[in-house]
């Protein structure tokens, strides 16, 4: 039985939550919540700038989950990838977009160093990182968990993310972006 009184409970201590999805994720599932986070953006009369950065995020981080979940295994059974994203207003009136998701050994020792750079700079130095990742074409348009996570960072105020082993080569992947 799901203990609806925690659910409830970390609801409340996080704030209000707009939009949350656990489960198999594809494009037109994306397009359906997109239209559900413009209505709420609408609802509650945010900023285009916030909109814009919202739907940017929640776009970017429902990608990388699609494209890099992987499958894991549990006592001998073969799980598909599934994730879950959440989007949500902090008490203190923060927006935050929330993903988690199964990645393999070898995503995360490419993610790390490149989330840990992120974090360790500044938004100037965030900036021209991606401007330098544009004009050179690298970590463009392939799985790599580049560009986007520069994108993300240019458009929020912070980010948080971990990795918890789940076997050797596969991790849960929290990733949290602040607005």
């Amino acid at each position: 039985m799901i203990d609806t009184e925690k659910l409830v409970d970390a609801l409340e201590n996080n704030g209000v939550v707009f939009l949350t999805y656990g489960g198999f994720l594809t494009q037109s599932l994306i397009v359906g919540m997109t239209e559900a986070i413009e209505k709420e953006s609408e609802s509650v009369n945010l900023t285009l700038k916030e909109s814009t950065n919202i739907f940017t995020i929640f776009i970017e981080l429902s990608q990388n989950m699609m494209n890099y979940t992987k499958k894991i295994e549990i006592d001998g059974k073969e799980f598909d990838p599934k994730g879950i994203i959440i989007l949500g207003k902090k008490p203190d009136g923060k927006y935050y977009i929330l993903s988690k998701n199964v990645v393999s050994l070898e995503d995360r020792q490419k993610l790390e160093p490149k989330l840990q750079g992120i974090v360790d700079t500044d938004i100037a130095g965030v900036k021209k990182l991606y401007k330098e990742a544009r004009k050179s074409g690298k970590d463009t348009h392939n799985k790599g968990g580049g560009i986007g996570f520069y994108e993300i960072a240019k458009r929020c105020s912070t980010i948080d993310y971990d990795f918890k082993a789940l076997s050797e080569d596969r991790f849960y992947f929290r990733f949290e972006a602040t607005l």
